[in-house]
């Protein structure tokens, strides 16, 4: 098993965020997480990656309490993108992968295959913000992929994407599942969940 949430609770204030709230993921298995804004969804997906800690309850990486060294074996792509705007996009895929653990050459050798693989070549060079929204958004995609995590979380990864990107991230996507990795994608794109995913969370 790859992770295990029990029985997370989080409250802000007088706010009760989650409760109770719990789920497994295998290799290969990908969750829906679903809900209304203001349900829970991105706190969960932060207790998840440690961004935040729980009221109660635990997560388990791989059978043991969820530790800063999992971090590295954790994509995570946000819902409010950020990326160095002034900063060459290879040059940011490769910083993101050498903070995960990667050698230099490796995150080099790593972010050009991911580059040409999503059919960004030709943006490896320029600065982000001479890119478009949806052009570093797929940039912010490699940078969540490079470093071959065992569990790939996506909140809200259809945003912004045309038809074209859009089936591009669910085939990889399903191809990183047939691999073994493991998802957790939080969209209010019921097809999308219905046709990536394994199994559902309603917050």
């Amino acid at each position: 098993m790859v992770l295990q949430v029990n029985h997370i609770s989080k409250a802000f204030g007088s706010h009760q965020v989650l409760h109770d709230t719990g789920f497994s993921l295998d290799p290969g298995q990908a969750l829906a997480l679903l809900g209304a804004n203001g349900a829970g969804k991105t706190t969960l997906l932060r207790i998840v990656t440690g961004i935040l800690q729980p009221d109660a309850g635990e997560v388990l990486f791989e059978g043991h309490p969820l530790q800063q060294a999992d971090l590295a074996q954790i994509g995570y792509l946000p819902e409010e993108r950020g990326l160095y705007r002034r900063m060459r996009a290879g040059e940011q895929v490769c910083y993101m992968a050498r903070l995960k653990g990667l050698s230099r050459s490796a995150a080099e050798a790593a972010a050009r295959e991911w580059f040409n693989r999503l059919g960004a070549a030709d943006w490896y060079r320029l600065p982000v913000n001479r890119l478009s929204k949806g052009m570093q958004q797929k940039v912010q995609l490699i940078a969540t992929l490079v470093h071959r995590p065992r569990l790939v979380i996506l909140d809200e990864p259809f945003s912004g994407l045309d038809q074209a990107n859009a089936d591009l991230l669910r085939g990889e996507v399903l191809r990183l599942k047939a691999s073994g990795t493991a998802f957790i994608i939080s969209t209010h794109n019921l097809q999308a969940a219905a046709d990536l995913c394994d199994k559902t969370l309603q917050l």
